[in-house]
């Protein structure tokens, strides 16, 4: 496919002027979505911003983050996304390895990202400007607004549908950042593709409740422009928050992940009267619960809980379709995308349906290495030409895709690995339990061994390691697998888009042994 992001807008700009494009409190038309791209375009140019180079947006869900993205697109810029919560040193080792020339960020949130931003310039030598978006911006820093009424001025060289646009990052907190660039061709043709499977068109509205810093939500974006499609926005997710956003925009296709689904089901948010409009709700970010997307299903009069599986490198790798059972829409993350290959393998040995293995890909979205990180992009893939993407997994005689945990969450305990996924899952169902996250702690004995840590619901009964022991006793698991410590937290510590970080309590384990 030959299409670029201003292809698609100049298209529905041209064809469905009055249709709206996003949904705010005041609707923005296809007409006038494309008038203010043009005209943040001419200040982009007038900055100096050219083709090839980095604009990075720190930005919550909203016009301005819209606006950047289909900007820089439209005079050959490539985007580069920071999560909202990041700050000081993981800002800096994202900045410093994209040599980003112009920074968008909010001039207050409960800091100042622009302040901090600004304080970096003396180490980041590429950094020529930085954007702020809303009131006061503090001194050194252009306010976006005044930038985003440059008159528009002649039309741009066209960028091609081989060109970068868009630049993701795996992780900005280690020494050697893996950064994702991507052509035009790899995502959009993946999204249109896609949108079809979905049966999502023109006529559909898009509300993600991930952020557009992260690949997944921008995805819905993705999918919204491929057909002309309306976008609703919830800047920042809380229930109430995605409640509210339902209620006024009544969409028909919703993207969230398994941790915006059970915070909402605790609050008792997801009524059937709320969910009357939507055709799907996509779960994807982390493993879902078979009981939670059963859950999510039963409140929607006409809709189906939908799965996906997806990387930064590739957009969307797996899903289920409308028309799958309801088994395999629950259990599975679905078969693979238009033009996506899938194989479960030992190294390069192919296994059969129903034995667990790594789960590698190729097709036309995966990337082709990571930027400017060789030793990365090639142990990223084996010699035949497959994607590892580090996720176990199994495949059914249909091809729908089971995860069933990431090659690194594997507990090595006295030479006995097993996975934890199916144990979380199990633990999840106590009463007691809201969510739970196992990680390996060490062991001078056995190497490592099982620590369990857990969120109470509200008003939960007593819960110690004895009854965790007994829950699992009752449903027959081997002690093997039984954790051999428990820690009640208050609350998980989650990536942006709400994975827990597993990461962060094998730290804190550690500490405390």
């Amino acid at each position: 496919m030959d299409a670029t992001l201003t292809d698609w807008l100049d298209r529905w700009a041209r064809e469905t002027p009055d249709r709206p494009a996003i949904l705010t409190p005041a609707p923005i038309t296809y007409a006038q979505l494309h008038q203010k791209v043009h005209a943040l375009a001419a200040g982009f140019t007038a900055l100096g911003i050219r083709k090839g180079d980095i604009v990075a947006a720190q930005l919550p869900n909203g016009v301005e983050f819209l606006l950047c993205y289909l900007a820089a697109a439209s005079i050959g810029a490539t985007l580069q996304t920071i999560h909202m919560p990041y700050r000081g040193a993981e800002i800096e080792t994202l900045l410093a390895h994209s040599k980003a020339a112009a920074v968008v960020c909010v001039s207050r949130a409960k800091d100042s990202p622009a302040e901090l931003i600004l304080s970096l310039k003396a180490k980041l030598p590429h950094l020529r400007h930085v954007l702020a978006v809303g009131d006061e911006p503090p001194s050194g820093a252009l306010p976006f607004a005044s930038i985003a009424a440059t008159e528009p001025s002649a039309a741009h060289a066209r960028p091609s549908a081989d060109d970068r646009f868009l630049l993701l990052y795996t992780s900005g907190t280690t020494a050697a950042p893996k950064g994702v660039p991507i052509v035009y061709r790899k995502f959009l043709t993946n999204a249109l593709l896609s949108a079809s499977e979905l049966k999502i068109d023109a006529t559909s509205i898009l509300l993600s409740a991930a952020p557009f810093t992260h690949l997944y939500g921008l995805f819905s974006v993705n999918l919204a422009l491929s057909v002309g499609a309306a976008i609703a926005i919830l800047p920042v997710f809380t229930p109430p928050a995605l409640a509210a956003t339902i209620d006024s925009c009544r969409p028909t296709g919703l993207f969230v992940a398994p941790a915006h689904m059970a915070a909402c089901l605790n609050e008792g948010l997801l009524t059937p009267e709320r969910f009357a409009s939507l055709h799907f709700a996509l779960i994807s970010g982390s493993v879902c619960a078979p009981a939670l997307a059963l859950a999510v299903e039963e409140r929607m009069s006409h809709g189906k809980a939908l799965q996906l599986w997806g990387m930064s490198e590739m957009q969307a790798g797996t899903y289920t379709r409308p028309d799958d059972p309801i088994e395999t829409r629950s259990r599975t993350v679905g078969r693979a995308s238009p033009g996506t290959e899938l194989r479960i393998a030992d190294d390069m040995t192919p296994l059969a349906p129903g034995h667990e293995g790594e789960l590698q890909v190729r097709g036309v979205s995966v990337f082709e290495g990571y930027l400017d990180n060789p030793d990365a992009t090639a142990a990223a893939f084996t010699a035949d030409g497959w994607f590892r993407t580090g996720d176990l997994a199994r495949l059914d005689h249909n091809g729908n895709l089971e995860l069933t945990g990431r090659l690194k969450d594997v507990i090595n305990r006295g030479g006995v690995k097993f996975n934890p996924t199916d144990i979380e899952a199990l633990i999840e169902r106590h009463p007691s339990v809201a969510q739970c996250a196992i990680v390996p702690m060490p062991d001078p004995v056995l190497g490592e061994k099982a620590c369990c840590f857990v969120v109470l619901k509200p008003g939960a009964a007593a819960f110690d390691l004895g009854a965790l022991r007994l829950h699992l006793e009752s449903h027959a698991i081997a002690k093997l697998k039984w954790p051999e410590r428990l820690e009640l937290i208050g609350e998980m510590p989650l990536t942006p888009t709400r994975k827990i970080k597993k990461a962060d309590l094998a730290r804190l384990v550690a500490t405390k042994n």
